[in-house]
């Protein structure tokens, strides 16, 4: 991905139809493959001074297919008459430095902390012993293990880097689902049996928690069930954090 910062100064008479003419050119954004996201910001202190981000897929894509497909023409024609007031335009490359701040708290505190999630594997775990789908594959499960899960799931979602520090990195996790042969039907009672236990301990109910927490549990089981079928090694990767309503960073 490239992020594309443009700059305008704009006198403010004329600050309404800018803001209207971006509007319009935005739905051409919003079209387009190659942009991944966009935002128009005025400034406090200077209002005739505006900042839009474009993030797009990548430095190439803007350019050559952006520029040269089907959305650029009208987009381009709802921004043409403000061209002359642009004062910068230039793409930035992303780095590692990035994080969401303390205003907003992590589904890990949302939830509770750890002894939330504690409470969450004991009450699992306890259900899976005892299921005949899926309690073969925990037949000789370490009786840490319901703990060190709500290590990984404290991580995952915003908590202590626990699991990184004591028990190892994203490849240790993989490794644990190599030649299990999990089928789709164990996954979904996996999750099903997940879900009764949240209910049971009284995990937060609220949609957007529920939802922040049934899409990570979709997509780690998921990737779970593909590692576990033959052929397949560990490989590295990082420890995913998820988010409120957050889906993990686009690759492009």
């Amino acid at each position: 991905m490239v992020v594309e910062y443009l700059r305008y100064r704009i006198p403010t008479e004329r600050s309404a139809a800018f803001e209207a003419a971006y509007s319009r050119a935005a739905q051409q954004l919003s079209a387009a493959p190659e942009c991944v996201d966009y935002e128009l910001h005025r400034s406090v202190k200077e209002p005739e001074n505006y900042i839009l981000r474009i993030t797009w897929t990548s430095a190439e894509d803007h350019p050559k297919k952006f520029r040269g497909g089907p959305h650029f023409p009208a987009f381009l024609a709802e921004i043409e008459p403000y061209i002359p007031n642009l004062v910068e335009m230039d793409h930035y490359d992303p780095t590692p430095v990035h994080g969401s701040g303390g205003a907003v708290p992590t589904l890990y505190d949302w939830a509770g902390g750890h002894a939330a999630f504690d409470k969450l594997t004991d009450a699992f775990y306890r259900e899976v012993r005892k299921d005949e789908l899926i309690g073969p594959l925990f037949a000789h499960m370490d009786p840490d293990h319901p703990h060190f899960v709500a290590m990984w799931l404290g991580e995952v979602f915003g908590g202590p880097a626990a699991y990184s520090s004591e028990r190892g990195d994203y490849r240790h996790m993989v490794s644990a689902h190599l030649g299990k042969h999990i089928s789709e039907a164990q996954r979904r009672r996996w999750v099903n049996l997940l879900m009764d236990a949240a209910d049971e301990v009284g995990l937060p109910s609220d949609p957007e928690f529920r939802a922040a927490f049934a899409s990570y549990i979709e997509w780690g089981t998921r990737l779970a069930e593909i590692n576990s079928q033959p052929g397949r090694e560990a490989y590295d990767g990082e420890i995913p954090h998820w988010g409120w309503g957050v889906k993990l960073p686009y690759r492009g």
